[in-house]
């Protein structure tokens, strides 16, 4: 099947009482509608839905909420007003913000932007005052300040990369600020089933995973989960990791063989 380009698709509504990470919606194009939604993995119930259509290859059986239906409605029969826009996905401010108790990270790589502000300076002179914290220190106080727990495991080769070594200069800044963070060289880490990306899971509620490109860089393309049974496996793989990992303090980037 050709689908019509992007620029024909239209934004009818999501369904209002889901976050804006996992949100059920509608868009219409010309000649039909497409649909977002949570997707029906339930043996039974496919067995059932089966009974009355048959299934493609390149068909899938998604769930819709009753909250949903009037834009489905407005979908069909072309009342909805032109140009609608989403609220699009929240930003890890709005995510932190809405926080009560736990915040966990994640991170999986030897290096990352090495264009950052303030790497070039350090591995001329071992300054690490240039580095631009942007507003992530005033985050940590604020979250910190109304109870939210801040845990950051970095899962690091010894012996340590230029970039990691920096990154360990800069983390008292990070420590006095509220976070505990912890380090892992993979040799302990191997027998750990471990997330093949970096995460943040707030709340043990929501996961963003983001991906950097091969150079490190990121292109700030996230995606979002909310699955139990996914949020599970990655809190009880941060537990693990954390039981094992070695406060930052107590830890000294570039020995290992």
């Amino acid at each position: 099947m050709t689908f019509p380009p992007p620029e024909e698709v239209a934004f009818v509504g999501g369904d209002p009482d889901s976050n804006a990470n996992e949100c059920p919606a509608v868009w219409r194009a010309p000649g039909g509608v497409f649909m977002r939604g949570k997707t029906v993995d339930d043996g039974e119930l496919a067995a059932r839905f089966g009974r009355d259509v048959g299934k493609g290859e390149d068909e899938t059986d998604i769930w819709l909420p009753d909250s949903l239906f009037e834009a489905i409605r407005e979908a069909v029969t072309d009342t909805f007003e032109d140009d609608r826009q989403g609220p699009g996905q929240h930003d890890f401010a709005s995510l932190l913000k809405a926080t009560r108790r736990s915040l966990i990270r994640f991170e999986m790589r030897d290096s990352y932007d090495e264009t950052e502000p303030g790497f070039d300076e350090w591995r001329k002179t071992g300054d690490v005052s240039t580095y631009d914290w942007g507003d992530h220190l005033d985050q940590v106080r604020e979250s910190t300040a109304r109870g939210v727990r801040w845990r950051r495991v970095r899962v690091v080769s010894e012996p340590a990369s230029e970039y990691i070594q920096w990154e360990h200069a800069c983390t008292h800044t990070n420590v006095e600020a509220g976070e505990d963070i912890r380090w892992l060289p993979r040799t302990l880490a191997a027998d750990l089933m471990l997330p093949g990306a970096d995460c943040w899971v707030f709340d043990h509620r929501v996961i963003r995973w983001n991906f950097q490109r091969g150079n490190g860089t990121n292109p700030r393309h996230y995606t979002f989960s909310s699955d139990p049974r996914v949020i599970r496996d990655v809190v009880g793989a941060f537990e693990l990791a954390w039981e094992r990992a070695t406060p930052h303090a107590a830890y000294l980037p570039g020995e290992g063989n």
